[in-house]
This record gives C-alpha cells, sequence and structure tokens, in this order.
C-alpha cells in the first residue's frame, strides 16, 4: 500500500511540474536550460531525469522555460536532426552508430554476449536503490544513444544469424585484421559541417562515386599452365695439317647443330605433359675418303611425349611415346653402301606404366617404370639392309612388347655448368637395347659455350659392323661455338 503511494505521488508530482514551468517567460540571463538547479524548483529525486530548456518566442531575448526529460530528448529529440535538410549527407560518417548493419554480413560478440550476460542487479538488487529509481522505468545508464543503437542492432544481427546464416561472410577477428582505409581528401562541406548531424534520406541516395587523388593500378595475370623453352647450338671444331707434317695425318673440319624445343603443360594439380623435340646434326669432312666429301659423326631426330596424373605425392599414372629416325644418309668411310636413311631405321616406342618426378632448384629427376612396352620398328628404304637392324629379310616392320626403364637427369652444377644425362633401357625379354645420352655444357657468356657429348649404346637385337662381335657401340664429340637458350 506504501509503495503504490509513493508511485502515485511521483507521478502527480512529474506532471505538476511539467505543467508548472511550462510557458513561463524568462530573459537571456536566466539560469542555463541544460543544468538544472535550485532555482527550477525541481526536487532532488526528479532533477535526475528532468532539465530546463530555454525555447525562444517573437521577442527579442525572452524565453521559454520548458521542464523536458531525459528520457525524451535521448530516444527521440536525436532523431529530428536526420532529417534537417541542412545537415550535408557526407557527415554521417563521424557518428557510424548503424555500421555494422552496412558493412559486409560479420558474426559479431556482442551480439550473442547481450544474450548470454547474466545482469548480476537481477541476481543480487541493491537494496539501497531508492524509491524513484525503481518505479520510473529511466536508468541514467541504460538510456543513451550509443547503447540504445547497439541493442537495436544486436537485435537485428541475432535475427539474422538465426535465420540466414548463409549471409554471414565474416568473423569479427577477420575484419580487426584488415587494415583500415584512410580518405586523406577534404572536402569544404566536411569542413563547415563539424556539428552538424546528418540527413538520413542524402546519405541513402547518395551514390556518387568516391574521387580518390590517385587511381590504383590493377594487374590481371591469367594462371600460366604452359611454359615454352629452348636451347640451340652451332659449334665447330677444325685442325689444320701441312703436307710435310712430320708425323702425318690429314687436316679436317666438322660442324654439329643442336636444337631442342620443348613444351610442358603443368595444372599445379594432377596432370602434367611433357612435349620434347631433340634434333642433332654433326658432319665432318674425310680428306682421304675417296667416296665421299663428308660423313655424319652425329644425327639423330627425336620426338617425345610423356602424359602424367598425380597417384602420390611424386609419383604419377604415366603413358609416354617416343619416335626416333634420322635427317640424311649415313655411309662408312671409302664404301658406297647406304647402311641409313631418313624412316631407315625409325623406331616408335608407348610405353605405360609410373613415373617418379623429383625437382630443386639444383636439379630435376625422373624416373620412368613402364611393364607394359610395345615398339615398332620401321625401315623404309629398299636399299637398306633390313637384316642388319633385326628384321627378316623382305620385311619392313617388326613388333615387339616388352617393358622399359628410363631415368633421366637434368643437373645445374654451377652458374655456367649444366649436365643432362638420359638411359633408356629397352627390352623384349629376347633382345636388349641401352642408350645412354650425356652432355655437358660448359657456358663461356651466353652466347659462348663448349659441349661434351657422349652416347653409349648397346644393341643384341642388330648385327654389328665391320665384322665386329660387340654389340657395345660409343660416339664421343668435343666441340666450340654459338649456343643460345630461351
Amino acid at each position: 500500500m506504501k509503495k503504490r503511494y509513493i508511485t502515485l505521488l511521483l507521478l502527480c508530482t512529474m506532471l505538476s511540474v511539467s505543467s508548472g514551468w511550462a510557458g513561463n517567460a524568462i530573459t537571456e540571463d536566466s539560469q542555463t536550460p541544460s543544468m538544472p538547479s535550485k532555482n527550477d524548483s525541481l526536487s532532488e529525486v526528479m532533477a535526475k531525469y528532468f532539465f530546463v530548456r530555454k525555447t525562444p518566442t517573437e521577442k527579442k531575448n525572452v524565453f521559454l522555460n520548458d521542464t523536458i526529460s531525459y528520457l525524451y530528448e535521448q530516444y527521440f529529440a536525436q532523431l529530428d536532426s536526420l532529417n534537417d535538410p541542412n545537415t550535408p549527407a557526407r557527415y554521417i560518417a563521424t557518428d557510424p552508430d548503424y555500421y555494422r548493419l552496412f558493412v559486409p554480413t560479420t558474426y559479431y560478440r556482442s551480439s550473442i554476449g547481450q544474450l548470454s550476460t547474466v545482469e548480476t542487479d537481477a541476481i543480487f538488487p541493491d537494496k539501497s536503490m531508492d524509491v524513484a529509481r525503481k518505479t520510473l522505468p529511466v536508468d541514467d545508464n541504460q538510456y543513451t544513444t550509443k547503447s540504445r543503437v547497439n541493442k537495436v542492432v544486436d537485435k537485428a544481427l541475432l535475427n539474422l544469424y538465426l535465420n540466414s546464416p548463409e549471409l554471414i561472410y565474416f568473423t569479427e577477428n577477420e575484419l580487426d585484421a584488415v587494415s583500415v582505409f584512410v580518405d586523406n581528401i577534404a572536402s569544404e562541406e566536411d569542413t563547415n559541417a563539424a556539428n552538424v548531424k546528418s540527413n538520413m534520406m542524402d546519405v541513402l541516395t547518395d551514390t556518387s562515386p568516391l574521387e580518390l587523388e590517385q587511381q590504383a593500378e590493377v594487374e590481371v595475370r591469367k594462371p600460366e599452365f604452359w611454359k615454352f623453352s629452348g636451347n640451340s647450338s652451332l659449334q665447330f671444331s677444325q685442325h689444320y695439317l701441312s703436307d710435310n707434317w712430320y708425323k702425318g695425318g690429314e687436316s679436317s673440319v666438322s660442324l654439329i647443330g643442336t636444337l631442342q624445343l620443348s613444351a610442358n603443360y603443368n595444372d599445379k594439380e594432377k596432370v602434367q605433359w611433357e612435349n620434347l623435340l631433340d634434333a642433332k646434326l654433326g658432319l665432318a669432312s674425310t680428306p682421304s675418303d675417296q667416296v665421299h666429301d663428308y660423313l655424319t659423326n652425329t644425327d639423330q631426330l627425336r620426338i617425345f611425349s610423356k602424359l602424367g596424373i598425380q597417384a602420390a605425392k611424386n609419383w604419377y599414372y604415366t603413358i609416354s611415346a617416343e619416335f626416333k629416325t634420322q635427317f640424311i644418309n649415313g655411309y662408312k668411310a671409302n664404301n658406297p653402301t647406304l647402311i641409313s636413311t631418313f624412316m631407315a631405321p625409325a623406331d616408335l616406342t608407348v610405353a605405360l606404366g609410373m613415373d617418379f618426378k623429383k625437382k630443386t632448384n639444383k636439379y630435376a629427376f625422373s624416373l620412368l617404370l613402364a611393364p607394359l612396352n610395345w615398339t615398332m620398328r620401321y625401315i623404309g628404304s629398299s636399299e637398306v639392309d633390313e637384316t642388319t637392324y633385326g628384321l627378316k629379310e623382305g620385311k619392313s616392320v617388326k613388333h615387339n612388347f616388352g617393358s622399359e626403364i628410363q631415368p633421366t637427369l637434368s643437373w645445374t652444377i654451377a652458374k655456367n655448368i649444366t649436365f643432362e644425362s638420359r638411359l633408356d633401357y629397352l627390352t623384349s625379354y629376347k633382345w636388349v637395347r641401352v642408350e645412354w645420352e650425356n652432355t655437358l655444357n660448359l657456358a663461356v657468356n651466353r652466347f659462348l659455350s663448349t659441349k661434351i657429348y657422349v652416347h653409349a649404346r648397346y644393341d643384341d637385337s642388330s648385327t654389328p659392323l665391320n665384322g665386329s662381335t660387340s654389340y657395345f657401340q660409343l660416339s664421343e664429340l668435343l666441340s666450340f661455338g654459338l649456343s643460345y637458350s630461351w
């Protein structure tokens, strides 16, 4: 009963104070409106929640005292300036209370914290709180513009989290990690609007782009899955002897040209495709040869392709194909019989297996293991004796099935020294054909180099020439000349 009486008394006091002060004219020298005092005849209890505001009248220097509550001023009076047409639109940046609703949708900790935080006053009430604070729906610790806005925004975000979680793009930690953008463009409008609220409608309808002092340069690069490279060289050697040289001998000149072109595909995930064209042709003069002016010392055309699909970290399921032949006719010294020519012989090999690859800054290593292999040898000239290449007389094609092992190594020994090696072991379980090519390149500068080329070969599928009984063959060449890589 006592509590109801006190409540009724306080409400009556509020009404009487409001009506008693409204309309009383005062001069400009009267009490400051924003600070309540004893002259306002407000009690200490009511002075916490009300203040006296000056309202100008038509008469000069004459004002009306108006008793206004903090509740109204902080809840509603703040909204009046949003529709003020004199408020510059860009000034809203100085009071971004609603920024969380306009930035990319983010999961904020404060929204969940609003529900999960326990209010200690509800569990342990302050018994010393006066009757007015318990009765009036006012709490000066809660009724502020920023806290009210935060609660409204948190409720809106909570509704979004519950009903449309797929629209959440970021977390608060991700936003905190983003660097701050500073707009250093000062406008006259911003300078004059230092203490003016924003016009909300102008802000929402302003679509003019922000002009920066400097335009950012954007470079767009497409993924480069293909890599093209090549190298070429033209090298020679020359040896001159006079006719009366005391040890005898003869002068000679040799010239060798090489060309390598590669086109490799790598999608950086699963697929790798290597393609190589390797061409070598070397000619040497033979003064003592009564039949030929020159003979070949190296002659090879090789096209290689290998497709791999990753099976493990360094292992690939692989299918490879290789085609080999030569460019021009080949003879023995002082012998007119044609030994070999273009497409005679010509070897085509297709292998299926696994490929191990390891690549660093210094070297690139590959080991092809192909348990299933198909080889075709073709003799495309009737002047070449097919029996010397393992074919039956009168036949031009021979097919074999077997297996193949092919390790390759490319090693950068030093800045100007590189070593390349390729071993091809091929067998049909009836014969074995092994080719081991090694090239040591000593670069003097970008355009000059010295090369040492060693080609070892073992082939028991062909008949040795010149009545030899050894199936082992060796070719070596040392040259100096021009080279270029790209």
